[in-house]
């Protein structure tokens, strides 16, 4: 056997398997989705579609830079495809460093310029909930949740049309992702420093996250990297704290979903917000990625994707010291006791499981059943399962979309036939769709262990000549693809012996059973993977809801429910399943700098006798129905009015 069949053979499933895995070949342009050749023309009904979306004014497919639509400069596109179909739905420019570098400068300039972080707390707070601005002239009309909700038909279609989900899905997600604009619009004004009690008596201490109690402390310009998943609200959930905190943003789409990003930053302008203050670009991933990484202006990196960019984004960040949050790859294990509501387990494990096709960072990977109620579980689980429909999102009663792409499918068929090959049982599909394409059959498999690479972190060392030819199929959330170009199956000449470690979740409408006895086994079986997003349990015991929850080492926990996120909690990971938290409240200090203040007793006795006196001149003006104007001093002075 020659090394290369010795260094593949780690993974045991048919050649077959090995070979479609390791022998994918990227096309010249290598930012499209790897499919079967398509570049189909658009059939009638998806042509009026996308005709109305441009009449709209929504569908557009040229980047956004200082407030202006713009191409490539070189000219150059990538296509925007149609899981469903195949159809080229758009082109959009494939950019690069030179048009970050733009970008970077543009939101550099409106940061300094302050045409974002001059403006109120509350005044922003108003800008963003679409209410009136008051003497405010900066802000024409709001970046704002109104807006996004009286087009999300329109943002669902986009949705449905390059990502593939239901369309039912994507304007929920449309619903979803608004709510963070509407969150933050508020959270803006509740933002709160702290006074520390101090060791020595003449002495007071603060924490400041405000230059006064109107200006935030913005973070800087911040560069956003977002999936193809969740297009909108991936989006929303980063921009929407940035901006109510006042920092300016580069977003950087997956180019497999980059019209929804491109209608939100329509909407944007629309609303009135400033030039370079919200910028999108999108091409070359590596390319920007390495443009944002190197640039002293870009202040923080923000980052939903798998977890080896995630560690790449981490060293690359190190040369200017960047501020970081990182939402990474998940494996995300759904707990079913004996004790637990069996309906209320089929309900929940299937809303965990089937979200998206199953392409989720927080979908269950490994559905842990106990044995005293495994069977019941599976059946009824089968049969809940059996009755979605697939379909093109945009046909009615439709509740799985395609995947994303073939190498998403391909990735697919190797877990689940790894599984059959190590003695696991296929309860429902482990094909793909008779609808062809990238429609894969809504899958159940039973008999699961953790040797399968469906339930547990897989390692794979593999012989390589040439690592140079080697591509991170980037934009896949939560999954790392490895296409190797020239690895070859049969007799590679190696040079090199090197390791590549990961875990991959299936990332696919798969559902893998496992069993367990005790509740230790369970917990055991849950903790054996160095991820640790979400999780899932189910017991009508609440000692042990408790007990297991506070045991799961992962930074969201559902319990008896499989739809777990929102915006008022925060969203993050444990041990590499990122850094930092999205949404609520605790999200906001992502973007914000804390300075402690230490002030000497006798200037905060000034300030006090200060206060006194200005609020006596005012009771007395007050008495005599005047208005008072005084200002007040601090790091920015501005006019504080009091009418009686």
């Amino acid at each position: 056997m020659t090394l290369g069949r010795i260094a593949l053979a780690r993974i045991p499933a048919t050649r077959g398997t090995i070979h479609r895995l390791f022998s994918t070949t990227l096309s010249s342009s290598s930012t499209n989705r790897t499919s079967p050749p398509l570049s189909r023309h658009m059939s009638m009904k998806s042509d009026n579609l996308v005709s109305k979306l441009t009449s709209s004014g929504l569908l557009k497919t040229q980047g956004l830079i200082d407030g202006k639509w713009v191409d490539a400069h070189d000219g150059d596109t990538i296509k925007v495809l149609n899981p469903a179909t195949g159809e080229v739905v758009a082109n959009v420019p494939c950019m690069g460093q030179s048009e970050t570098n733009d970008a970077i400068s543009s939101a550099y300039d409106a940061f300094r310029c302050k045409k974002l972080h001059t403006e109120p707390t509350v005044q922003f707070s108003k800008m963003l909930a679409s209410m009136p601005s008051e003497g405010n002239d900066t802000w024409m009309s709001p970046l704002q949740y109104d807006l996004l909700i009286s087009h999300k038909e329109e943002l669902g279609q986009l949705i449905t049309l390059e990502q593939g989900k239901p369309l039912k899905e994507a304007m929920g997600e449309v619903i979803y992702g608004a709510s963070f604009i509407e969150f933050y619009a508020e959270e803006a004004k509740r933002v709160y420093g702290d006074i520390i009690p101090a060791t020595l008596g003449d002495r007071r201490l603060f924490v400041l996250k405000q230059q006064s109690h109107e200006f935030l402390q913005p973070v800087g310009v911040v560069g956003a990297i977002t999936p193809w998943n969740f297009p909108l609200a991936m989006i929303t959930r980063k921009v929407g704290p940035a901006l109510a905190c006042g920092c300016t943003v580069i977003v950087k789409p997956s180019e497999l979903t980059p019209l929804t990003a491109l209608a939100a930053a329509e909407l944007a302008l629309q609303a009135g917000i400033p030039p370079g203050v919200l910028n999108v670009v999108m091409g070359k991933a590596s390319d920007i990625g390495d443009a944002l990484l190197a640039s002293p202006e870009v202040r923080k990196i923000t980052f939903t994707g798998s977890t080896a960019v995630g560690k790449k984004l981490m060293a690359g960040a190190a040369g200017t010291v960047k501020r970081l949050s990182l939402e990474l790859g998940g494996n995300a294990p759904c707990i079913v006791f004996d004790d637990a509501d069996l309906d209320v387990a089929v309900k929940g494990s299937l809303a965990a499981k089937f979200r998206n096709s199953g392409q989720t960072c927080v979908c269950a990977n490994r559905i842990i059943v106990q044995e005293g109620i495994y069977d019941k579980f599976a059946d009824a689980f089968s049969k809940a399962v059996q009755s979605m429909q697939v379909g093109d999102g945009f046909s009615e009663g439709v509740m799985q979309g395609p995947l994303i792409n073939e190498a998403a499918v391909q990735k697919v068929e190797s877990f689940v036939e790894d599984a059959i090959f190590k003695g696991a049982k296929v309860l429902l599909g482990g094909k793909r769709h008779s609808l062809g394409m990238t429609f894969y059959e809504p899958t159940v498999i039973s008999d699961v262990t953790e040797a399968m690479l469906l339930s547990r972190q897989t390692k794979l060392e593999v012989l390589v000549s040439d690592w140079g030819l080697i591509q991170v199929y980037n934009g896949a959330c939560c999954g790392l693809h490895f296409l190797f170009r020239s690895l070859k199956y049969f007799g590679l000449h190696s040079v090199d012996i090197s390791s590549i470690s990961f875990w991959e979740e299936v990332f696919g409408p798969v559902a893998p059973l496992l069993r367990f006895k005790t509740e230790e086994e369970a917990i055991l079986m849950a903790n054996n993977t160095k991820a640790g997003l979400a999780a899932y349990i189910f017991t009508n015991n609440v000692q042990r809801s408790w007990r297991v929850t506070e045991a799961l080492e992962y930074g969201l926990v559902g319990v008896n429910e499989g739809l777990i996120s929102t915006e008022v909690a925060p969203f993050g990971g444990l041990k590499q399943s990122g850094l930092g938290r999205e949404g609520s409240k605790y999200g906001m200090d992502e973007y914000l700098e804390m300075i402690y203040l230490l002030y000497p007793d006798e200037i905060c006795l000034l300030r006090r006798h200060e206060q006194k006196m200005r609020f006596k001149v005012c009771y007395q003006f007050a008495a005599h129905n005047h208005k008072v104007i005084w200002i007040a001093e601090s790091v920015q002075s501005r006019p504080f009015e009091y009418e009686a």
